[in-house]
């Protein structure tokens, strides 16, 4: 399974660098206030790409953040839980935090 995966991988590197290779030309960007920012095709392609895959994590963050603090609080009423249980003498399965 390995090689399989580290061939694809291989091959998808190889792709994208003769995707690089072939769109070197030059391109202009035009924004507002007549600001023009030149740079080759791909260095473009590659800039709004990691700047959409920023979009998208910081997206998500506030969910994650969200639920981090949801568990650690069913995490903390477990354990809560569990201490007045094991005091009253009932036997309890353990659990795994993590």
């Amino acid at each position: 399974m390995r090689v399989v995966t580290l061939a694809v991988r291989l091959v998808l590197f190889i792709l994208l660098l003769v995707f690089a290779a072939k769109n070197t030309e030059p391109a202009t960007l035009h924004f507002l206030f007549d600001i023009a920012l030149t740079a080759p095709l791909v260095v473009l392609l590659f800039a709004f790409f990691v700047a959409g895959a920023l979009f998208g994590v910081l997206a998500l963050l506030g969910a994650l953040l969200r639920q981090r603090r949801e568990i650690a609080r069913l995490q903390r009423t477990a354990r809560e839980s569990g201490a007045a249980q094991g005091a009253a003498g009932h036997v309890l399965p353990p659990t795994v935090d993590g």
